[in-house]
């Protein structure tokens, strides 16, 4: 069978590995569900959520044009987990709310030319 990228597909699991579910897409094609792809967030174990004989509905994520291999993604076809206000933005918690720029070098300016010229007319007069 001709398959592409982004195909849905319906496949039953015949291997759970460490590293990915293997799925089998018809009598001849075997695909791989990487432990990446199989959900949004942190996969502890793959056993606690696949069974072999399991069906699944996945789509094609790539197909390798050398050696055939399909690549097979389940969370592709998931919602996106919504995003909390605390991890859309970065917020930097401080103790001061001094908003200084260049205001305090402009204020002390005068002061060091006028200490510089003193040192300069001390040192000229010795």
């Amino acid at each position: 069978m001709n398959y592409r990228i982004g195909d849905i597909l319906t496949g039953k699991v015949t291997g759970i590995q460490p590293y990915g579910v293997f799925v089998l897409l018809n009598e001849h094609d075997q695909g791989l569900i990487h432990i990446s792809e199989c959900q949004h967030g942190y996969v502890k174990a793959l056993s606690d959520l696949f069974k072999v004989g399991q069906r699944v509905t996945v789509v094609i994520l790539d197909i390798d044009e050398y050696s055939g291999k399909i690549s097979l993604s389940l969370r592709a076809l998931q919602p996106a987990p919504d995003l909390t206000p605390f991890r859309r933005r970065k917020h930097f918690w401080t103790t001061r709310k001094v908003h200084t720029g260049f205001a305090p070098i402009a204020a002390r300016l005068p002061g060091w030319v006028d200490e510089y010229l003193k040192r300069m007319n001390k040192n000229a007069a010795e």
